[in-house]
């Protein structure tokens, strides 16, 4: 028997050399843990047992995963995903259970003799069955940049549910294995806990979380910063327990509170080493769970067990999906994503097994075939793409359609730009581009928009600018640079992902909404990042610097400087803007600023009197002491007047002789 120091020490050595392995074989870490846990587990090796503790510690980390989650998420959006989550979620579990129960009465009619398993106990294995892993596949979808997909919203709406609905089974299957207990006080009185808990959470906890946080932020520690982090995760983890929920719900609840404040990009980067070390440990306590040697003994009982669950689950979620109005594509990854078993699965298992509602030996093949399925859980989502393709002609003919199409297009250009989204940025773009005669590509997943633009010539396809093969369709190997306007910062991140792995030299422009996600961006490759709000906080106080007479390269150097601070990667862009070398310059409209003073000629002179529209200038404002004042062409110049004139440089220079010089 190991110490705890020796088992902890077996643990990380385990974990480091079996993530090393599997990254070395270009395959996701998770299945180097799930691998750790089979070797150094009761069944193989030994080194390890799936005690209290770890699972406890590994418990720890769904919790959070599930507190990262909930950062992605906001209280509106959730409640704009309501009907995905009560109606699709809701009719999965059901029909889940409905259709476990049927086949266990079949069964039994045809094979009375070999198969005695009765309504209650088929009852808990589709209860089992009806759950899938939100560790495994919530991780997955956050590491392919999949979260925010229509199939990744649909995928989490389940989950959702089947977190919900973890409570009320765990009610039911006692209460149907012993009858007799009143079963609907029992059910009303979890419910109510459940459901005023969750009302606090939500609706009275949000003010308190954004007033606490600003407290202990005032504070100015990191650690405090960090012990109150975990206080508040595992304490509301530690209330939905309390009432009967499970722990993983709670951190989701929280998460989402939180990403509503200004503290969510800083809690979500000091929360990451617990959520991955935590969660590792919760993959390997999955991989001790299989027993290897009993799946080869009974390796065709083990197989049925694991295909016939799989096939049957991912059929259902695809039907379901696609009755709740998704696209066959969407409703097929939504049915891959969610054909494994879960972790609350194994609970409700063993709940089976210790009313003996399941025969013990059963039990065992069964959660063996459980395993198996998270473990090829990895496999199935990293081929989603492929297996859709192949299940769906309508899917696999629309995209080799557009990508055909997409191809065509561009086949012909060479150093082109690439416009990642096709909406007011990257319209304003596109005509920029072409008045410059620069060649260019947009991909835009409006159908409507796309015909529109192309029936007014404009070079756009209907295309997903994060999928790797409109990219290559597009020619980003022969592109100039990559523009994304769309301010979708996981969107951008996923393009900027394959941008990386096809063209690394290309550059890279993208959007952002504010700078929040400006160090996430430039980590994903970005060349460039116009976060819009500061851009459009920059234009308007340069307007109004300008407005107010200070004097235009004083304006530039301030917006330098603010561009510099906010961001470095355009730091220096407005070098040598007043400069002569550009051939165009003497073309660019500008406004400057001229101060009348005492011997200036324009004083005592009405401005229709100057005639400076002759010279190819008008003006903008009069500044007057510290207020602007309303002009008109009978306005008189006075001795401190600022006057604001717009125009290209050699009209303004003219401009500023007549109004300086008598």
């Amino acid at each position: 028997m190991f110490s705890a120091l020796e088992l902890t020490l077996i643990l990380l050595v385990a974990a480091v050399l079996g993530v090393v392995a599997f990254r070395m074989l270009h395959l996701p870490p998770m299945l180097g843990y799930l691998t750790v846990g089979i070797l150094i587990g009761p069944h193989a090796l030994g080194l390890a047992t799936n005690s209290g503790t770890t699972h406890t510690l590994a418990e720890f980390g769904v919790v959070f995963l599930m507190f990262s989650i909930g950062l992605e998420f906001s209280l509106p959006k959730l409640m704009s995903m309501r009907r995905a989550v009560f109606g699709l979620g809701m009719a999965q579990v059901v029909l889940t259970i409905a259709v476990a129960m049927g086949c266990g009465w079949l069964m039994a009619g045809l094979l009375p003799q070999t198969f005695d398993i009765g309504w209650s106990a088929s009852f808990a294995l589709g209860g089992a069955l009806s759950m899938s892993s939100t560790a495994i596949v919530l991780k997955l979808l956050t590491e392919r940049l999949e979260l925010e997909s229509e199939h990744g919203r649909r995928i989490t709406s389940i989950l959702l549910f089947q977190d919900l609905a973890f409570v009320p089974l765990l009610i039911l299957v006692p209460a149907l294995a012993h009858p007799g207990t009143d079963l609907i006080a029992t059910l009303a009185w979890a419910g109510g806990k459940a459901l005023l808990v969750l009302v606090l959470l939500l609706f009275i906890g949000q003010n308190l979380l954004r007033r606490w946080f600003q407290i202990v932020v005032q504070r100015r520690s990191q650690e405090l910063f960090m012990l109150n982090l975990l206080l508040i995760t595992l304490g509301a983890a530690w209330i939905t327990e309390q009432a009967g929920l499970s722990l993983a719900l709670g951190a989701f609840v929280v998460g989402m509170l939180i990403s509503e404040t200004e503290y969510r990009h800083q809690v979500e980067e000091d929360i990451k080493p617990f959520r991955d070390v935590l969660l590792g440990l919760f993959f390997i306590t999955i991989g001790m769970l299989l027993n290897v040697r009993l799946v080869w003994e009974n390796w065709p009982v083990v197989l049925l067990l694991l295909v016939v669950p799989v096939l049957l689950k991912f059929g259902l979620i695809a039907l379901l999906a696609r009755l709740f109005g998704a696209a066959p594509g969407v409703a097929l990854r939504t049915g891959l994503g969610l054909a494994q078993a879960g972790e609350f699965g194994f609970v409700l298992l063993n709940q089976a097994g210790g009313l003996e509602l399941v025969d013990p030996e059963l039990v065992q093949l069964i959660l063996a075939a459980m395993v198996l399925s998270m473990l090829i859980a990895p496999f199935i989502l990293a081929n989603a793409d492929k297996i859709v393709l192949k299940l769906s002609a309508n899917e696999w003919m629309l995209q080799s359609l557009a990508l055909t199409q997409i191809a065509s297009r561009t086949m012909s250009e060479e150093k082109h730009v690439i416009i990642a989204g096709f909406g007011r940025s990257g319209q304003s773009l596109a005509r920029l581009l072409e008045e410059e005669k620069i060649p260019y590509h947009a991909l835009d997943l409006d159908p409507e928009r796309v015909r529109e633009a192309q029936s007014a010539g404009a070079q756009v396809s209907y295309g997903d600018a994060t999928r790797r093969e409109s990219l290559i369709a597009a020619g980003i190997h022969r592109a100039a640079a990559l523009v994304v306007t769309f301010a979708d910062t996981p969107a951008a991140l996923k393009t900027l992902h394959y941008v990386n792995e096809l063209a690394p030299a290309l550059p890279s422009i993208v959007r952002s909404i504010d700078e929040d996600d400006l160090d996430k961006l430039r980590a994903g490759g970005a060349d460039e990042i116009v976060p819009e709000t500061i851009e459009g906080s920059l234009m308007l106080a340069s307007h109004a610097l300008l407005l107010m007479g200070v004097p235009l390269r004083r304006v530039v150097h301030r917006v330098q400087a603010a561009r510099s601070e906010r961001y470095a990667s355009l730091r220096g862009y407005f070098h040598g803007m007043g400069d002569a070398a550009d051939d165009d310059e003497h073309l660019q409209v500008r406004l400057h600023s001229v101060a009348l003073l005492d011997n200036a000629a324009a004083i005592g002179k009405q401005l229709d009197g100057l005639y400076l529209s002759e010279l190819g200038a008008e003006v903008t404002a009069v500044r007057r002491g510290k207020s602007r004042i309303p002009f008109a062409s009978d306005t008189v110049l006075e001795s401190g007047d600022v006057v604001v004139v717009r125009g290209n440089a050699a009209a303004i220079e003219r401009a500023e002789k007549r109004l300086l010089r008598p």
